[in-house]
This record gives structure tokens, C-alpha cells and sequence, in this order.
């Protein structure tokens, strides 16, 4: 059931990356010409991914959502709600009418679609990564990271849909309808994913915490009550590696199509980096097993913050092998450090009581980084005429260092028992008995 389980997060994660992440691409380079054609290439680009980052805006509204009722009913119950929403709304994206057929009801809608996604994705993952984590009686950053896997993987297959697409229809002919074929695709994917699911049984944790709680009232305040630091600081810690993730895969190709760069050598560079990081996420997280989450969120974001200084130039040297490297050793190496442990991390932060909620909030409202990064970075490099990059990179080094003084602060989590989590164990602790121990650790 635990292989099963895990199976069935990264799928699921998979599924609802791939809507995300095709959503993303076709935000950077196409949207401006297909929602926004009334504006100028700069102004229609920022408006494009003003919209990819209205939907991490709504993903921590989701986590609130989905993590209540998950938290109460049951965490297989919101997975497969949460699957079957963004399934629905990446199709009906597929169907949008066009600026030019609809005018600005076309936006309008793009939008609210857009919005619709966050708040699934925002309840999928924290479900996905509780159903995993929680039926895994050790080893739980290993198992927990197959969620985390699966964002890279959803991400490299919607590029290979889109450069697939891109290659049988040709590029004008994406741009005036094929785009629409890979948000019909997610129908398909949601089949799968949906048979795959149900034959997962419901996470062992909520049903002992069922057993053992009569009422524990309504999770988000329980989470605001016994544990507001945790969760500011859970946020923190994974916001350096989020702001990274928007430059590497959503801002990195607007950046490189603008610089000069063939569309399809930055597709195919994230390709590559995709595929890799997908083994650097579970290699990274089951070492985080063995050495703990502190130090490998430490060494990640020290890296994040050198190569932010690194990712711009090698992109804009318009050369395809610097731009390889500087995908695989950004997004495969340095990004999953980071990133694969947050997982196992988040899971042992907060009570089972309201975990879906506690960690569902703490990694969306995180989460924003990555869609506001692009929009902030396009606004900084439009205000300086796209003459240096210098700014963004102190922009990833000024997050990803904030990660570094919350995860000290938070502390080493990996040996803690999930059924006895539950104050705020960065707070101080009230005065106890000599040799008693503190009620949360291991």
C-alpha cells in the first residue's frame, strides 16, 4: 500500500504539473499574441505572466480549502476531487475563445480558468505528500519526495507535448490553435490518474488521529493557534527555492526568446533538466533521510544563491551547451537540495489534526515565489531597458538566504514520530521536570 500510495502521488502530481506547466510555457510565449494582442510585445509578456501568477496566488487558497475538508473527511477524498478539477479546467482552457474573436471577456476568463487551477493545485499537494508520508513508517523524506518528483515530470512532459505539437503543426500554426491540443491532452491524463487513485486505501495517521480526537475543531485556526511560527517560518524556508523555480522554469524562457535564443533550444534545455531533476529531487531526499533536512536546505540554497548570479548570463551568452548547463546544474542539482526535502519536511512540522491544512499553507503561500518571480522579473528588466540581470539574481540570493535562517531557526525534523507533532516546536518551551522531553520531538 505504501508503494501504492506513493505511486499514486506521483501521478497525481504529475497530472496536475503538466496543466500547470503547460499553462506556464504557453504563457511565456504565446498568450501575449493570442489574449493580449492589443498590447506591445513587453506589456502583452508581463500581462501573460501576470496571469500565470494569479494562479499561485490562489494556491494557498486551495491549501485552506481542501486542507480543512482533508484534515476533517479524509485526505483520498480531496485527491480526487482536487485531480478531477484541474483535469476539467485545463480542458475548458483548451476551448477558450481568442482577444480577437472575444475581446476582453477572452482574459477574463483565461484568468478565472487560471485561478481555478491554483486552488486545485494548492489542495493537491499537500494531500499527496500527507498520503505518501504518512503511510511510510521510516524513510519518509524518500517516499514523500515521489510528490515532489512528480513536478519536474509533469513539467517535462508538457514540454515534450508542446514541442511535439510545435514540430507536427509548425510554429505559426501553435500559435493560432495548437496550443489548445495540449490542455485537451490533460483529459487523457486524468483517466489514468483518477483508476490509479482509487485503488489507494485512506492514510493510516488520519484515520489513528480519527480514533484518538473526537473534535478537533476547525484546522486553519488550530494551525493559527498552536503553531503561527512554524508555519511563518515553514513559508520562509521554502520561498528561496520557489522564487529559483520561477527563474529556471517560467521566466528563463521569456528571458532567452527575448535575448535572441531559438524557442526550441530553451525547450529542449529544460527538457533535459527536467528529466534529470526528477533523480536529483529523490537521490537529494532520501540523503536528507540519513543526514537530515537542515543541512540539505542549507548546501541548496548557499548554491541557489551563487548560480543565481550564474543563470542569466549563461542563457544570454545565446550558446546552447552553457545554456544546458545552466538548466541541469540550476534545476537538477542546486534547485532539488532544496526543493526534495520540503516534502518530508513540511509533513513533520504540523500535527495530523490539521497537517493537510498546516503544510498545505506553509508550502502554497510559499509556493507564490514562483509565480511572482517571473512577473517581477519581467517588470525589473522592462523598467531597466533589459540592460542587466543583476537585480534578479540579488532578488534569488535575498530569498534563498531567508530560507537559510528559517530552516536554523526551525531546526532538524527528520526523526520526529508524525502522531507526536503538534506544538509550536520552534517557541519556547515551558520549564520541565529534569529528563522530561519536549512534547513534538522525536
Amino acid at each position: 500500500m505504501l508503494k501504492r500510495a506513493a505511486a499514486s502521488s506521483f501521478l497525481g502530481s504529475v497530472i496536475e504539473y503538466f496543466d500547470f506547466f503547460v499553462y506556464a510555457t504557453c504563457a511565456a510565449v504565446v498568450f501575449k499574441d493570442v489574449f493580449f494582442s492589443d498590447m506591445s510585445p513587453l506589456a502583452g509578456t508581463l500581462a501573460s505572466l501576470a496571469t500565470f501568477a494569479a494562479g499561485y496566488l490562489a494556491r494557498p487558497l486551495g491549501g485552506i480549502i481542501f486542507g480543512h475538508y482533508g484534515d476533517r473527511l479524509g485526505r483520498k477524498k480531496m485527491l480526487v476531487l482536487t485531480m478531477s478539477l484541474m483535469g476539467i479546467t485545463s480542458a475548458l482552457i483548451g476551448v477558450l475563445p481568442t482577444y480577437s474573436t472575444a475581446g476582453v471577456l477572452a482574459p477574463i476568463l483565461l484568468v478565472l480558468l487560471r485561478v481555478v487551477q491554483g486552488v486545485a493545485l494548492g489542495g493537491e499537494w499537500g494531500g499527496a505528500v500527507l498520503m505518501s508520508a504518512e503511510h511510510a513508517g521510516s524513510r519518509r523524506g524518500f517516499w514523500a519526495s515521489f510528490t515532489n518528483a512528480g513536478a519536474p515530470t509533469g513539467t517535462l512532459i508538457s514540454t515534450l507535448v508542446i514541442t511535439s505539437t510545435i514540430a507536427i503543426v509548425g510554429n505559426d500554426a501553435f500559435v493560432e490553435w495548437g496550443w489548445r491540443l495540449p490542455f485537451l491532452f490533460s483529459l487523457l491524463l486524468l483517466v489514468l490518474g483518477l483508476v490509479v487513485r482509487a485503488k489507494v486505501d485512506e492514510s493510516p495517521e488520519f484515520v489513528a488521529a480519527g480514533e484518538r480526537t473526537a473534535d478537533t475543531g476547525i484546522p486553519l485556526l488550530r494551525v493559527l493557534k498552536d503553531q503561527p511560527r512554524t508555519l511563518l517560518l515553514s513559508i520562509g524556508v521554502g520561498l528561496g527555492a520557489f522564487v529559483f523555480q520561477g527563474a529556471l522554469t517560467t521566466y528563463s524562457i521569456a528571458y532567452g526568446v527575448q535575448s535572441g535564443v531559438p524557442r526550441q533550444e530553451i525547450l529542449d534545455a529544460l527538457t533535459i533538466s527536467s528529466f534529470l531533476s526528477i533523480f536529483g529531487i529523490i537521490g537529494w531526499s532520501a540523503l536528507s533521510d540519513k543526514i537530515g533536512r537542515l543541512p540539505m536546505v542549507i548546501v541548496g540554497s548557499v548554491g541557489i544563491i551563487g548560480w543565481g548570479f550564474a543563470l542569466f548570463p549563461l542563457i544570454g551568452s545565446k550558446s546552447f551547451p552553457l545554456i544546458v548547463l545552466a538548466m541541469v546544474v540550476g534545476q537538477a542539482i542546486i534547485h532539488p537540495m532544496v526543493y526534495g526535502p520540503l516534502a518530508g519536511l513540511y509533513t513533520e512540522l504540523f500535527s495530523t489534526e490539521y497537517r493537510y491544512t498546516g503544510a498545505s499553507l506553509g508550502y502554497q503561500i510559499a509556493g507564490i515565489g514562483a509565480g511572482i518571480s517571473p512577473v517581477l522579473f519581467a517588470e525589473i528588466m522592462r523598467s531597466n531597458g533589459g540592460t542587466s540581470t543583476v537585480a534578479l539574481s540579488v532578488v534569488i540570493a535575498a530569498t534563498a538566504g531567508l530560507s537559510i535562517a528559517c530552516i536554523a531557526m526551525l531546526g532538524e525534523t527528520k526523526n520526529r514520530r508524525l502522531s507526536k507533532v503538534g506544538v509550536d516546536m520552534v517557541a519556547a518551551p515551558a520549564p520541565a521536570p529534569a529528563g522530561a522531553h519536549r512534547t513534538g520531538a522525536a
